[in-house]
């Protein structure tokens, strides 16, 4: 029989594609809309065929997985050091950091009022939207200070967002090996340039979630349970995002786990109460206003009243973890992925980096349309009309799904015929 395991050195020679492909994305940026689409384009193919390849690898040669490790962890280094080219939210993450330092609530101050210029410094003038409050939850708020002690600066919050990035994949190895899974798979999540872009380069908040969120999978899957709560309540004080996967701990959290979980929640915004609000800060501007890249919730908006709407992502994805409950192992990648995936696919805004969330968990066979959206989600960036990006960003998930579904339902054809 014909051996049909991959050579290491041949998974290592798609991430040299992946890392050429970052490294003139850092120094282009989005000057050359051009190259940036083409170069996010094949950085995408080269990981999709990476992620086709991993299954198959020859798992025995260490060596070249922890070189293709090194491999990663260079390419971010560009990203890391030239300034965010893909938003500007670290800028808000500077001022809502370095507002704290100084005796303010980032809940109440609005940005640009004239009364709060002296408070401001080169960096904090570029973020966006500075005309509303903060929208950010208080553990990241408190992340945004604990950096600030460090250095006032967009570059010390990026690389405090690399050193997150850098603990995700430290935590997947540490779970794959718990579960007897190929150390291989780590790949899945390092080499994607989606988590590059947008952590190393724009230094987005998320990944300190999806941080706390692996290290709740795993921990769980290991029977630490008081260590899952805790770090379940810190992912939901960075954004509510993984809030939609309450179900997944029915009967696998002690009650004292669960109480611990709201308490550390409540003790979180104890800095931020006062002064007669809650401190929501422009939560319910976000929820009102924001629309970007979001067909579904657009196309609900047009048939029912929007008051009502904004429970539905969640209310989405808290039924496909109530399913998950039941009936998916407590290890598996997909019960965790595909919750905060089907909140994000009816939320109202959808940004790329939201994505983030799902990419320590999309190395399951069952989670790869998942692993398409988040590549194909940076044809956001791409210089083309709306309706294009819904196109290219959705097609490859609805066409790679729909392939999948093809293939598992011959399988079963298959399987009974032979019975």
């Amino acid at each position: 029989m014909k051996d049909k395991s991959v050579a290491p050195a041949r998974i290592l020679g798609w991430g040299s594609v992946i890392a050429g492909c970052i490294c003139v994305i850092s120094l282009a940026g989005r000057t050359h809309p051009l190259v940036f689409s083409a170069c996010t384009a094949l950085a995408g193919i080269a990981y999709l065929r990476t992620l086709w390849l991993l299954g198959r690898v020859a798992e025995r040669n260490s060596r070249v997985l922890v070189l293709c490790l090194v491999l990663a962890a260079l390419w971010r280094i560009p990203l890391l050091v030239t300034p965010p080219t893909l938003s500007t939210d670290v800028y808000r993450y500077v001022w809502d950091g370095r507002i704290q330092r100084l005796g303010y609530n980032p809940y109440i101050l609005v940005p640009t009022d004239s009364a709060l210029r002296h408070l401001h410094n080169a960096e904090t003038r570029l973020m966006n939207h500075p005309d509303v409050p903060t929208p950010y939850p208080a553990a990241a708020e408190l992340f945004f200070r604990a950096v600030m002690t460090v250095d006032e600066s967009a570059r010390a919050l990026k690389s405090a967002i690399f050193l997150c990035d850098a603990a995700i994949a430290a935590v997947l190895l540490s779970w794959l090996v718990a579960s007897h899974r190929s150390l291989w798979w780590v790949l899945v999540y390092a080499w994607n340039p989606l988590v590059a872009l947008e952590g190393a380069g724009n230094g987005h908040v998320d990944l300190l979630g999806a941080l706390c969120l692996v290290l709740t999978a795993a921990s769980l899957a290991r029977g630490r349970r008081t260590v899952a709560a805790v770090a379940f309540a810190l992912g939901v004080g960075v954004k509510f995002v993984p809030a939609t996967l309450a179900p997944l701990f029915w009967r696998r959290l002690r009650l004292r786990d669960a109480a611990l979980c709201v308490g550390i929640l409540a003790v979180l915004y104890i800095p931020f109460l006062g002064q007669g609000r809650l401190p929501l800060g422009s939560l319910g501007d976000y929820l009102a206003y924001w629309r970007v890249n979001a067909p579904i919730y657009s196309a609900l908006e047009r048939v029912f009243p929007a008051a009502g709407l904004a429970v539905v992502p969640a209310g989405f994805g808290f039924a496909v973890a109530l399913w998950a409950r039941w009936h998916l192992a407590l290890d598996s990648p997909e019960a965790w992925a595909w919750p905060v995936a089907t909140m994000l696919l009816f939320a109202p805004a959808i940004f790329p980096w939201y994505l983030l969330w799902i990419t320590p968990f999309v190395f399951s066979s069952r989670t790869l349309p998942l692993a398409v959206w988040t590549v194909s989600s940076l044809s956001v960036y791409w210089p083309i009309p709306f309706w294009a990006t819904t196109v290219v960003e959705y097609g490859p998930v609805l066409g790679f799904a729909g392939w999948m579904l093809v293939q598992s339902a011959g399988v079963r054809r298959a399987m009974s015929s032979s019975v």
